[in-house]
């Protein structure tokens, strides 16, 4: 029997990938009556089963309960659209494969889908990342095809959703941005997340540019955090220095905050690399492509870590990486996900494989999708026979099971006990005292900044009050 809440809006969610699932399983969560299409029926007929074409810690029990409640179905039947009063656009718009700019064909396809079965007034709510200007266009073809015309609205709902963390960021988001352009599409989207809402997530309604302009901002601005200090990291790295405790010394820092402030391998995946060139490259076109110049030094800074981690693993091995065996522990490009986009780990063990060396991979959840897309590498069942006679083992993606692992019991299963920790997911001082040769991206090779013997200033200084020079009391005295 069906639970849903009385009064409130029929849903329905275009796009039955990572974002639309999500959508559609929360918002029937939150007791709306959702109907998520698309055009592949492989994949409406597994999730109408209550199984997920990806991994996600906690989706896959929570579809399985709104599917029994009766308030979550699957279709590939477009025109279920016509019943429907919000109807939330989550189709991919990925790099196109000839330039940097964002592909849109997916997007077009779905509002052509759609608008003919669009009688009536409803509101279509876009949350795909897209280039400015893009939900403008859209709402042009929308009410030209919709017999209903300008009754049809639309509003533009970014995601901000961390693969992980799926179902906290779309019940508990830390914040919500609504681009609309009447009092009505808000009045309708308040409707549709009136819980969170309530429970005090902050919510910003503004106009469609500005709510296209949030997420290529953010991603942006994260993506830069990441590779400032992973360009740090490159100066530890010529000077000595050690980028952990840098990172953790800008951190006390309240205007910077340690917030993506970690050091490591970089980033990828299927949001921020895309993002950062798709922002670029329509910036460029928008006449301001000197304002964001710099996203290109920090994708080129990003992809420099990948190069860098295969040199200091060819370190390792003495200089020449010929049928040496590596073990290389992750695949995702995050832990916590099977999604291999981007995926720096992958892309070193392409690297070290065309290099000449053995490589075996070993990720808990990525493993199908890394052997599809890279058949040429050797993948292995468990963290145990990854490792199994190694030669320099190299924590790429830092998943729980790695972190927890325990140095000693790797140790005897290796045949030498070196380690690259592509992401400083590791406790040092533990691989050192079991015998390792622990190195990583912006730190010195030998033991830990944190073993070393603090310097002291002398006893006698310490008991000297400090007084100002008359000239400088003024600017040191309060006002």
């Amino acid at each position: 029997m069906s639970s849903v809440i009385p009064n409130r809006p029929r849903i329905a969610v275009i796009g039955t990938g990572y974002l639309g699932t999500t959508q559609a399983v929360c918002l029937a969560a939150l007791g709306f009556a959702v109907t998520a299409m698309d055009v592949d029926q492989d994949k409406i007929s597994s999730l109408r089963s209550g199984l997920l074409p990806f991994y996600e810690p906690g989706l896959p029990e929570l579809l399985q309960e709104t599917l029994r409640t009766g308030r979550l179905q699957f279709s590939t039947e477009f025109e279920r659209s016509a019943d429907a009063d919000v109807i939330f656009l989550c189709v991919g718009t990925p790099q196109s494969a000839d330039s940097s700019a964002a592909d849109l064909h997916f997007l077009d396809a779905a509002i052509a889908e759609i608008a003919p079965h669009l009688a009536h007034k409803c509101l279509v709510v876009g949350k795909s990342t897209v280039p400015i200007g893009t939900a403008n266009r859209l709402r042009t073809l929308l009410q030209s095809a919709a017999p209903a015309g300008p009754l049809v609205e639309l509003a533009w709902n970014p995601e901000f959703l961390r693969e992980g963390h799926a179902i906290a960021d779309t019940l508990r988001p830390d914040r919500l941005v609504f681009g609309v352009t009447s009092e009505w599409s808000l009045r309708v989207l308040r409707g549709c997340f009136a819980q969170p809402i309530a429970a005090g997530t902050p919510v910003i309604a503004t106009d469609l540019a500005t709510a296209e302009l949030v997420k290529a901002a953010a991603n942006s601005f994260l993506a830069t955090k990441i590779s400032y200090i992973n360009a740090m990291a490159e100066v530890c790295e010529a000077t000595g220095a050690d980028v952990n405790l840098l990172a953790e010394a800008l951190s006390y820092d309240s205007r910077i905050g340690g917030g993506f402030l970690k050091p490591g391998l970089g980033f990828g995946g299927g949001c921020l690399p895309k993002d950062i060139r798709a922002f670029a490259h329509r910036a460029a076109e928008l006449g301001v492509g000197h304002a964001v110049v710099f996203l290109r030094e920090v994708d080129a800074i990003n992809q420099r870590r990948r190069q860098r981690t295969v040199d200091l693993i060819t370190e390792m091995a003495c200089g020449d990486l010929q049928e040496v065996k590596i073990a290389v522990l992750g695949a995702a490009f995050k832990p916590d996900s099977d999604d291999i986009r981007d995926a720096p780990a992958l892309d070193v063990a392409r690297m070290l494989h065309q290099a000449g060396a053995r490589v075996t991979v070993y990720d808990p959840r990525a493993m199908p999708n890394a052997r599809k897309s890279y058949p040429e590498l050797s993948y292995a069942p468990t963290l145990a026979s990854a490792v199994a006679g190694a030669e320099v083992v190299a924590l790429l993606t830092e998943w729980e099971v790695f972190r927890q692992a325990d140095p000693a019991v790797l140790g005897a299963l290796v045949e030498r006990r070196n380690i690259v920790d592509g992401r400083h997911a590791l406790d040092a001082a533990a691989y050192q005292a079991a015998g390792w040769d622990y190195r990583a991206l912006g730190t010195p090779a030998g033991p830990p900044a944190r073993l070393l013997e603090p310097v002291m200033p002398e006893p006698a200084r310490l008991s000297q009050p400090v007084v100002p020079e008359p000239a400088l009391a003024s600017a040191i005295e309060p006002v």
